[in-house]
Parts: C-alpha cells; sequence; structure tokens
C-alpha cells in the first residue's frame, strides 16, 4: 500500500537488512479509495489487519511473523470488540501487544 493511500506521509513498511520489518500508519482505510471502511471500530480494526497483511505479503512475510503490535483506540471500549477481530488473524501464538485509547486518530 503507498504511503499516500493513507493520507499522511510515511512508509506503510521499513525492511532493515533484509530480515527486520518495520510497519507504520496500517488504518482501517480501503486501499482503493483511501476512505475510512467504517465508522465501526471492528470493521476498522479487520480492514487494518488486511492492510498490514498487504504489507507483509509485499515483504515476503506473513502474520506468524509478527513478534510486536501497537493498538490504538479512539475509545477504549471498542477494545473487546477490535479484540475480537485480532483473534481472527492471530489465532495461535499472537505477538506481544500493547493497546491505548488516545484522543484522537487519522482520518
Amino acid at each position: 500500500m503507498p504511503p499516500d493511500d493513507v493520507g499522511f506521509p510515511c512508509s506503510p513498511g521499513i525492511l532493515v537488512n533484509n530480515h527486520e520489518l518495520w510497519l507504520s500508519g496500517v488504518i482501517g482505510v480501503d486501499p482503493d479509495t483511501g476512505d475510512l471502511v467504517s465508522t465501526d471500530a471492528a470493521e476498522q480494526a479487520r480492514q487494518a489487519l488486511a492492510n498490514m497483511g498487504a504489507v507483509l505479503r509485499h515483504a515476503g512475510a506473513t502474520y506468524k511473523n509478527v513478534v510486536k503490535a501497537t493498538v490504538l483506540l479512539a475509545d477504549i471500549n471498542d477494545f473487546q470488540a477490535v479484540n475480537e477481530v485480532y483473534k481472527t488473524f492471530f489465532p495461535e501464538n499472537p505477538p506481544a501487544r500493547s493497546a491505548y485509547q488516545v484522543a484522537a486518530l487519522p482520518k
């Protein structure tokens, strides 16, 4: 996914020394339109994780290669709904993860 698809200047993934991939700016936008897929946090999470998968695949990686994730929520009350989606992408041996409520998110 090109960086301008998310509407702000960042690389969706940087490969370091051909073995370590750092992702950033992965949010729940439709890669074709650049628009949020929904106002629903679970749907945004589903799309963000699908977008993550596209970056991983482009670098020759899979979800099983993820070692750390950071989840930012506009409303901590969406935590459980986002977790349900998250578990479908990481059904076993999920990566280490931090989750925070933030005052605002892009888009």
